[in-house]
């Protein structure tokens, strides 16, 4: 019974009565990227290192033995305690300051008082008068002895507060130069403190490309683990007329970068022209050459060959039968064909990267 059954349903397919048993493939989903005219200049590719804008090694500015200090990684806020020396003598110190200025205090205070007690008496008295004499010349003193009793105080009190060593801004602990227990001198380094919120990028370029950048322009930057952007802060022209190098520093996203890490940043090395210029990943290179993907009015696409020219970035130039508006493939070109139906769905640039709609 089986038999005949399946056989029945062999002959009806034969004759048409029963559909296709699979359906047909759906096309291939592909991204795609605008062909624009940019402007873009020849590059070369330099070193650079990212750091921090602060970066502070911390010295002793006393002669003391460091009795505390905070460990690697701390973060601390400006005018955190990082470290702390010995303070017994220096407030030994503070203590007999403030015992000498109350001292010179109260003389200066009685001498006052004797001054005004002996004018009055030398309208009449000739002795009084002498006596007033003697103690105007005291008084002189006394005062001249008070000022240098606060001077005394508050050179104390200075060595007091600098018994601390305070971070100078916001950051993070990154090295611990000296031990507790250890006798410092005077600018001695002991910590290290970095704000990793707020960094640059130096780096140094020939002095045949300072022609070709001013500060504020937006150069390529990349190394193994990311890329990005970073706009130039300054430029020194001046080079050194060993290696003829100049130095650029260029601001760097604290949310991308770290300090200590190595880039490699797109220098122009002559002046801007338009280009038609795609994506770099939009270029499918084959031993007879390079090519691209256009998708065409009907969701087809057409592979196109190209010459590529000046490279920037992401970007690079290329010459075929290319206008500006045609959609580049950018992304699923692996198995495609000239004539190859496509699904399409466009990319949106965002900054340093490409998302899909």
């Amino acid at each position: 019974m089986i038999t005949t059954t399946r056989k029945s349903l062999i002959a009806l397919a034969f004759c048409g009565l029963i559909g296709p048993v699979s359906a047909q493939m759906p096309a291939p989903v592909v991204a795609t990227e605008t062909a624009q005219l940019r402007m873009l200049a020849p590059t070369v590719e330099l070193p650079g290192t990212v750091v921090s804008r602060n970066d502070a090694r911390l010295a002793s500015e006393l002669a003391a033995k460091l009795e505390w200090i905070a460990e690697v990684g701390t973060e601390v806020s400006a005018g955190d305690t990082v470290a702390r020396m010995e303070n017994v003598t220096f407030r030994l110190r503070q203590k007999e300051a403030e015992a000498r200025v109350m001292r010179e205090e109260a003389r200066v205070v009685f001498l006052r008082s004797e001054r005004s007690r002996l004018e009055k008496l030398s309208e009449s008295n000739l002795s009084a008068k002498s006596q007033l004499d003697q103690v105007v010349s005291e008084l002189a003193v006394a005062e001249s002895e008070e000022a240098i009793a606060r001077a005394q105080l508050g050179l104390s009190q200075v060595e007091m507060y600098v018994t601390e060593i305070r971070a100078p801004f916001d950051g993070v602990v990154t090295e611990r130069l000296r031990n507790v227990g250890e006798r410092l001198n005077v600018a001695d380094e002991l910590i290290r403190v970095v704000d990793p919120g707020s960094l640059e990028i130096i780096a140094r370029a020939p002095m045949g490309t300072v022609n070709f950048i001013a500060e504020d322009d937006v150069l390529e930057i990349h190394n193994d683990y990311r890329q990005g952007e970073a706009a130039v802060r300054t430029i020194v022209p001046f080079g050194n007329p060993q290696s003829h190098m100049f130095e650029v520093r260029l601001d760097a996203d604290p949310e991308l970068w770290t300090v200590g890490e190595n880039v490699r940043l797109s220098m122009p090395t002559a002046e801007e022209k338009e280009v038609l210029a795609v994506p770099r990943d939009a270029l499918i290179l084959r031993r007879e050459g390079a090519s691209v993907f256009k998708v065409l009015a009907d969701n087809t696409v057409e592979q196109v060959r190209v010459i590529t020219g000046l490279g920037a970035g992401s970007h690079i130039e290329v010459i075929g039968d290319l206008a500006p508006g045609d959609q580049i493939v950018v992304r699923g070109a692996e198995r495609l064909s000239s004539g190859t139906a496509v699904s399409v769905s466009n990319l949106a640039t965002t900054g340093t990267g490409n998302a899909l709609n």
